[in-house]
């Protein structure tokens, strides 16, 4: 969390923040821990310090309500905006090397990606703080969430959504006609034979025992019994890093890209991140990954086309161990899964892991692209049979009619889905809402 955590404090409540307002105006001016801020754009004046301190220390403890204040006035990248963003840094008392960190990780990526100005930004710079500030639970975060979800699983909707709701407006009792075509509809949105039938079963049996009768009143115990197959179990920290994430996936999936945004937001949380390429098999898969590591700000290990995965994975976590890394990601080849000679390479790759610490892997994720539909399935069972699959990553929901196979995966195989990918930008990559991904998809209107 680094210097963010100090924020929630400083922000915590109004009478915290009454208590804290000399102190905070004492530390924009004199703290020397931050004053080497002050070599890049001239600072703000005393009088807009105290007056901005006021208005934040006033302003509700959100990330939605911080920012008009911190931005007010700023239209592009330039010395108002870091002045701003410095004054933050020295209120908070924030000492001057993660500071200094923020702010020129902050400014490369602008440079980078050419931005200029602050709507071509300003989506980024959230993101970022709420990563780092751990508030992606905030309401204005869930908001945004399900809207992008809505979004994202609109072609899916459009087929299952309004067939559903063709179905209830279309029967005025619980009858088998109405349990047929409910199969029948669950089945035709990639829920797959098995797990429609399993889920129209219970919601039979539910409705049974709460004596419902009618179409109208089936629909919130459908969207409980959706959720619940969703149910994510929980998971046992690492306790001593490197937290090692082995991921795996056929070739087209958008695993290269999946790290990248995996490996981002350990970076955002302000963790030590390295990222081997064990996917030895490609050329081009090393180079796209090394690209894809300078531009996040990770470190990157790999040995070359044709070199031994299992080795390269080896390496990396003596190098993430003496190296004092937090996170290791370690790609794998885009292994057809059909192919039994790669499963084995896979099953090598995670046995040298284990031998370097007993523990690791300690997850081992799956991406799978959601466009696939019923083929997603066949992945998902292989992979976990020969490779101890533990999460699901679904990526491409955005670009998909066959959001249903996500069902499908959750209730057939038992591995969480913990991220779901809504787009090409990195704040696109979320975690998994059960409640706000059943109420997506079934087309309800709020969270």
């Amino acid at each position: 969390m680094g210097f963010f955590s100090k924020i929630k404090k400083f922000f915590a409540g109004s009478d915290e923040v009454s208590q804290s307002q000399p102190a905070a105006e004492s530390s924009a001016q004199n703290d020397s821990s931050a004053q080497g801020l002050s070599d890049g754009p001239s600072q703000l004046s005393g009088q807009e310090e105290r007056d901005m301190a006021l208005a934040l220390q006033k302003a509700e403890p959100r990330l939605s309500a911080w920012l008009p204040i911190v931005l007010d006035g700023v239209r592009e990248e330039g010395d108002l905006f870091w002045q701003r963003i410095a004054f933050l840094l020295r209120a908070l008392q924030t000492p001057e090397g993660e500071a200094r960190r923020f702010m020129d990780e902050f400014r490369a990526w602008l440079k980078d990606m050419d931005y200029h100005w602050l709507e071509d930004f300003r989506s980024e710079l959230q993101y970022r703080l709420a990563l780092a500030l751990d508030m992606e639970d905030e309401e204005d975060e869930r908001d945004r969430l399900f809207a992008k979800l809505q979004s994202g699983l609109a072609r899916t909707r459009s087929r299952f959504g309004q067939g559903l709701s063709a179905l209830f407006s279309g029967h005025s009792a619980l009858d088998q006609a109405f349990w047929d075509e409910m199969e029948e509809l669950f089945i035709m949105a990639d829920m797959g034979a098995e797990s429609s039938l399993a889920l129209v079963s219970r919601l039979k049996e539910r409705a049974r025992a709460d004596g419902i009768g009618s179409p109208d009143a089936l629909m919130p115990l459908l969207e409980q019994e959706v959720e619940a197959i969703f149910r994510q179990p929980k998971r046992i920290a690492c306790l001593e890093p490197p937290e090692v994430l082995l991921m795996v996936g056929v070739n087209g999936v958008g695993k290269t890209t999946t790290i990248a945004k995996l490996a981002y937001r350990e970076r955002m949380q302000g963790k030590k991140v390295l990222i081997a390429a064990a996917d030895t098999f490609r050329a081009a898969a090393v180079e796209q990954l090394e690209v894809w590591a300078k531009r996040i700000g990770a470190d990157f290990h790999a040995k070359g086309m044709g070199a031994d995965p299992a080795a390269v994975a080896y390496e990396a976590m003596d190098r993430a161990i003496k190296g004092g890394y937090d996170v290791l990601f370690i790609d794998t080849a885009g292994r057809l899964h059909t192919k039994s000679n790669l499963m084995d390479e896979l099953r090598k790759i995670r046995m040298v892991l284990g031998r370097k610490m007993p523990a690791a892997p300690h997850r081992t994720i799956l991406v799978i692209d959601a466009t696939t539909g019923q083929n997603a399935l066949q992945q998902t069972k292989i992979f976990k049979e020969n490779s101890g699959v533990n999460e699901i990553i679904l990526t491409k929901l955005d670009g998909t009619a066959k959001g249903g196979v996500a069902l499908a995966v959750a209730s057939q195989f038992d591995v969480p889905i913990t991220f779901i990918g809504l787009g090409e930008k990195m704040e696109d990559l979320r975690p998994f809402d059960p409640h706000a991904f059943a109420r997506a998809l079934l087309g309800r209107e709020q969270i």
